[in-house]
């Protein structure tokens, strides 16, 4: 890489970002594996446009894995939210339900105390540990995936790879 470093931090926060959202809402969430895999091939996309040198699969790699780990937090955040809605939604789905059995089980009552009670920060921050190690390794799939399909960049004229420059020399002499 010629000494130079991909900027990663931009591209990963941007692929990060639309996957974190895209997996983050309730009726899209369904998808969410390929949603850090498409978030990680744009952050690479990104990466590859913007970068002046050739990059590897291992940047890739790197971007894909930032691109996971900024896409947990957002579908966290993103999540709070929409979990207050998802179990309000549960628990009149389950009301209705025990309209039409005569006789509810005890155990559908504990079911509907089920989103009762507060969100427990150590629940959040488990959440949080385990989804940002699964998607830092979807996203690091998606990146080197990504650097498959644009990590290719032909050299600038005049500055080819050391062999080259001599083949050049040695035609000219002749």
């Amino acid at each position: 890489m010629n000494g130079q470093k991909p900027n990663v931090f931009m591209p990963a926060l941007i692929g990060g970002a639309v996957a974190g959202i895209l997996s983050g809402i309730p009726v899209l969430n369904c998808l969410c594996c390929l949603w850090i895999i498409g978030g990680a091939i744009l952050a690479s996309y990104l990466a590859v446009k913007d970068s002046p040198v050739s990059l590897k699969a291992s940047d890739g790699a790197v971007v894909g894995a930032f691109t996971g780990i900024f896409a947990a937090f957002i579908r966290l955040f993103l999540s709070i939210p929409f979990r207050a809605v998802e179990f309000a939604l549960f628990r009149k789905i389950m009301e209705r339900l025990s309209e039409y059995v005569p006789e509810t089980p005890s155990e559908w009552k504990d079911i509907f105390s089920l989103g009762a009670g507060p969100i427990s920060m150590a629940g959040l921050l488990l959440g949080l540990v385990l989804s940002a190690a699964i998607f830092a390794g979807l996203g690091a799939l998606g990146g080197i995936i990504g650097m498959a399909l644009f990590g290719k960049k032909t050299a600038p004229p005049g500055q080819g790879t050391k062999n080259e420059t001599s083949q050049d020399a040695g035609h000219r002499q002749s």
